[in-house]
């Protein structure tokens, strides 16, 4: 999700608790009823009036984000059209519930300060006969907030089964007016002349560790996994967090630890933000499927872990989520534990390759320079990026150099907060707020980000809500990086343009930090995604690049794509992917010391590559220098072979310099046939 919204503090004094005692020992043992996370339907929410359709009583959902622009009909929460005390926002549960708490938060706006100070609550079972919730014998006056954006949770009294809620506001801020988000904590009560009880709740049918993993608990996980399936899995470490905890990557591969020739690398990252959990747990259910699947002779999966070296990194930035989970799911708020220890946006952190690329361009297009001859790949990191005071993470330097060791050819960055796919360039042009931006190789781009998006459950249904203020719809469900807000410094373009790979970002559910309760739910909507997804790697091009005599791979080969200006390099081994739609490609290879090689590949339907090797024949030039560096006698047929490539480069040479000799003559010549032609004429 974009950044965080800019806030101003209120000056006015904290509202003291007066009325209500909440022992804070309590166990929040009922969970929300989803109006953050949207199970709760606009049609289940009312108000007693409104300022306008966009402050409806649907907006008044727990970290909800308001648009830029205050009065469009995405604003950030309801907002009551009368300031008394008669204002309710009103929630309809469907069928009898245990309340047990309210979480409230003041109105989003980066133009609006407005909040609830106190508030009552009101409940009944038939919306129309209502009772008032009460400590002892008095009316029950629950403290509400003193800024915008920190939710603040009220315990009732005493847990009270009903259908409909009301919260009821009593002061609010002086400088504002009556604004609220909301979310309801509550225990359904079965009931056999309830119309709903039968609808029970969607959850997997795989038997998975369904619940939030702190640091401690994705360790045990992941050794758990790593011992149930020791001979496919490898857990290694990349590097530490500024506060020493370990980035832990756990691997599949029927070859764990070792790069196998011709196997693509496949990443997952998730966590780069450390409020947005649902990437982590997702990765951490997909080890645990991963590796029972394979033990249960699943086809589909054991020919993923055969055929592909995966990585699953669950957690970027441990950090931020540490101080997200002491909070816990209701009570982080939208910002919480999204940077790291330092207070970096790690999503922001990476060299901006993409204006060193395009400046470059300008400069030469300036100076009436060929363009095609500007780097468009393995653009190195600037200078200052690399110095030891740079504002660099410690976590994006571990990834940085994960990505130098790995040749990693397809990955998904996993973030939360909305229901969308993102694809590069993230950064644009001329720092324009929002452009479309495309790279090279967009439609396969388009591709990649329409293949999760089309699978996923919640994306893919037509009738879903939107989350805060973009309706991804009408993109269906994927967007240019650029076009959504611009991103410097951003992990997906750092990966296209300083390394083999591509990578989108999945924005995986409106709730950042969703309720236990939601988890199940959530790996169901991503299951068949994460799956489809990992075998991408699949498609376009490969193969190996070798020398023509000794068999030996070259490493750092370029292969070049005709008609896209973006190239790739061969792999230590000699061993090469290229990503591609379905079509008949002209690739030309070549590498330092070697002549070029060209060769017509075609690429299927099938998500499966097709083999196009190259072997590439040494320069003589090249030959004669390995030669000489060694000490030996030249060969009687390369000294032949030099002999006729330098005779020919000779006659070629004498031939332009005969014409640059012959030219004037041949002009005097023919200006003097000219002259008698007139001549004869008159």
């Amino acid at each position: 999700m974009p950044r965080q919204k800019e806030t101003r503090k209120p000056t006015k004094e904290p509202v003291k608790k007066k009325d209500v005692k909440v022992d804070k020992t309590s166990k929040l043992d009922c969970p929300p009823l989803g109006l953050e996370s949207l199970r709760v339907r606009d049609s289940q929410m009312r108000a007693s009036s409104s300022q306008r359709t966009g402050l409806g009583a649907h907006r008044g959902r727990l970290n909800i984000q308001s648009g830029i622009e205050d009065g469009d009909i995405y604003d950030g929460g309801w907002c009551a059209r009368h300031e008394d005390k008669n204002q309710w926002l009103e929630v309809d549960a469907l069928h009898l519930t245990r309340f047990t708490g309210v979480i409230l938060q003041g109105r989003s706006s980066i133009w609006s300060w407005n909040f609830v100070e106190t508030y009552k609550v009101q409940l009944s079972n038939d919306s129309v006969k209502w009772q008032t919730c009460m400590n002892g014998t008095k009316e029950a006056i629950f403290v509400g907030n003193q800024h915008t954006e920190i939710p603040v949770l009220a315990l009732l009294p005493v847990p009270t089964v009903a259908r409909y809620i009301r919260i009821n506001p009593q002061t609010w801020y002086s400088n504002g007016t009556i604004c609220l988000r909301a979310e309801i904590l509550g225990c359904r009560v079965r009931d056999p002349f309830d119309i709903h009880s039968s609808q029970e709740d969607r959850a997997s049918k795989d038997n998975l560790d369904f619940r939030h993993h702190d640091y401690q608990a994705m360790r045990t996980l992941m050794k758990s996994v790593h011992e149930e399936c020791p001979n496919m899995t490898r857990i290694y470490t990349i590097g530490r967090s500024y506060k020493g905890l370990k980035l832990y990557v756990m691997e599949f591969s029927d070859n764990p630890g070792k790069h196998e020739l011709g196997e693509p690398e496949f990443r997952y990252v998730a966590g780069m933000h450390g409020n947005e959990v649902v990437g982590r747990e997702l990765v951490l259910n997909l080890m645990q499927y991963l590796c029972r699947e394979f033990k249960k002779g699943n086809t589909r999966v054991a020919r993923l872990i055969t055929e592909t070296r995966i990585h699953l990194l669950p957690s970027m930035n441990p950090d931020g989520y540490e101080e997200a989970y002491a909070k816990g799911s209701e009570l982080a708020g939208w910002a919480d534990g999204r940077y790291s220890y330092e207070g970096i946006d790690l999503n922001h952190n990476f060299p901006d390759l993409n204006n060193i690329m395009w400046n470059a361009q300008e400069r030469a297009q300036e100076k009436a320079q060929d363009i095609s001859k500007i780097p468009n790949h393995y653009i190195p990191m600037p200078e200052y990026y690399t110095k030891e005071d740079a504002m660099v993470a410690p976590e994006t330097r571990a990834v940085i150099n994960w990505m130098e060791e790995i040749p990693f050819v397809l990955s998904a960055n996993l973030h939360g907060g909305e229901l969308v796919v993102t694809y590069p360039y993230d950064c644009t042009r001329d720092w324009a707020p929002q452009e479309d931006t495309p790279t090279a190789d967009n439609a396969f781009f388009r591709w990649l980000a329409s293949v999760y998006a089309s699978t996923n459950l919640v994306m893919s249904n037509p009738d879903r809500r939107v989350c805060h203020y973009e309706n991804f719809q009408q993109h269906n469900n994927i967007i240019n990086g650029g076009a959504w807000h611009t991103v410097p410094g951003s992990m997906n373009d750092f990966s296209y343009l300083h390394t083999n790979c591509f990578e989108v970002t999945v924005e995986l559910s409106c709730d950042k930090f969703p309720h236990v309760s939601e988890l199940p739910m959530e790996w169901e909507n991503n299951k068949e995604s994460l799956l489809v997804y990992m075998e991408q790697v699949h498609r376009g091009i490969k193969g190996v690049i070798r020398d023509k005599q000794s068999r030996k791979g070259i490493e750092n080969a370029i292969i070049k794509v005709d008609d896209h200006e973006h190239d790739i390099r061969s792999a230590e081994g000699g061993d090469y992917w290229r990503l591609l739609n379905p079509g008949e490609y002209k690739i030309v290879v070549w590498a330092l010391g070697y002549f070029p090689s060209v060769r017509h590949c075609t690429v299927g339907m099938e998500p499966r590559p097709t083999l196009c090797d190259f072997s590439l024949t040494k320069t003589p030039s090249e030959v004669l220098k390995q030669i000489r560096m060694k000490g030996g006698k030249i060969p009687q047929d390369v000294q032949m072979r030099v002999r006729a490539l330098r005779l020919k480069k000779l006659r070629a040479s004498t031939k332009v310099l005969n014409q640059r000799r012959e030219g004037p003559r041949l002009r005097q010549k023919a200006q003097g046939k000219s002259r008698k032609a007139r001549s004869a004429y008159i």
